[in-house]
């Protein structure tokens, strides 16, 4: 029989163990209702350059299965960085996240002073994709092989140039890697972004660019410009006819670019584990493949333990390629 004393032992321990399932049923219920409200995805670049080609088509699935409305918002300039600064200072509750290029890991490479640290303001959420670049010149160049460029920059007096996103963007250091392995003349131009690049290559303002294929494969499809070479080991789908820098004399050369989303550091990992769900579900929409095809990317949908490891290597590999472009700091 119990005393009174226990009845009130009995009573208090129902109470704490009622107000612990409230406060986990709390919990989980905020978990469940995110999202609430539009989401805003920012893309660090302009409009209609790959990141942003490839960041509308998974933002547009993953609206349609998450429920609310997913905002792209170009946020372009300083190599991407005025963007990735106002996601990392963005509140860390999933309604902000970063949708970026390689570029992301590259940049603590090349500038000594940046307003974020890539690795540690942001938590990784998942790789949305892998994308060869390919080089493309003016449809009416002269240049049409790999040899060709090699000839022509030895011609020129003062070589060629070559255009990119932007400085420290794979597409610049895929240009100054070719330049250390052909042993030529080129100059650097860089542009805030892909879009501005290839609308001077097409006006014949720039000789040539390494540039990602979702960006550059509408003006080869037009006819625009002409795909000279791709900078993976082997030749990619979208482009059968194309060869590769290593099947062209370079059997070393092999860069390719990639594209992910990332959170403000503190987002907690039930917000995170729901944007990467959606996110690869997003990537397996067989309209979202058939957009990725087009464009030459493979899709990935990695979870963010693994695109956490990948962004950890990834930027040792850039480290170790910038080091040997000798590229300046900034």
């Amino acid at each position: 029989m119990k005393t009174q004393s226990g009845y009130r032992l009995a009573y208090w321990v129902a109470q704490c163990a009622f107000l612990l399932l409230a406060v986990v049923g709390l919990g989980a219920q905020a978990a469940d209702v995110f999202p609430s409200k539009a989401i805003k995805m920012v893309v660090p670049y302009p409009p209609g350059g790959p990141t942003d080609l490839v960041a509308r088509g998974v933002a547009a699935a993953m609206a349609e299965s998450i429920g609310q409305p997913i905002v792209v918002d170009n946020k372009a300039g300083a190599s991407g960085m005025i963007g990735a600064d106002q996601v990392a200072r963005a509140a860390p509750d999933g309604y902000t996240f970063l949708a970026n290029a390689s570029l992301h890991v590259i940049n603590p490479h090349i500038y000594k002073k940046m307003a974020y640290d890539s690795f540690n303001d942001f938590v990784p959420i998942t790789q949305l994709a892998a994308v060869p670049l390919v080089l493309v010149v003016p449809k009416d160049s002269p240049i049409k092989t790999v040899a060709d460029v090699i000839a022509e920059a030895k011609r020129s007096p003062n070589g060629l140039n070559f255009g990119s996103a932007g400085t420290s963007s794979a597409q610049h250091l895929s240009g100054e890697s070719f330049k250390i392995h052909a042993g030529i003349p080129m100059q650097h131009v860089p542009y805030k972004g892909s879009a501005p690049a290839l609308t001077d290559l097409v006006g014949r303002q720039l000789d040539l660019m390494f540039d990602s294929m979702p960006s550059a494969m509408p003006f080869i499809k037009s006819g625009q410009l002409r795909a000279i070479a791709v900078t993976t080991q082997k030749r990619v789908p979208a482009l059968p006819d194309v060869p590769t820098v290593a099947e062209s004399g370079f059997p070393d050369f092999d860069i390719s670019t990639w594209y992910g989303l990332w959170a403000p550091k503190g987002t907690p990992p039930a917000i995170v584990s729901k944007l990467a769900e959606h996110a690869q579900l997003a990537l397996r929409d067989p309209k979202v493949a058939a957009q990725y095809a087009t464009m030459g990317a493979e899709p990935v949908g990695s979870s963010p333990l693994e695109f956490a490891k990948y962004v950890q290597a990834e930027g040792k590999k850039w480290a170790e390629l910038v080091k040997q472009a000798n590229v300046p700091l900034q």
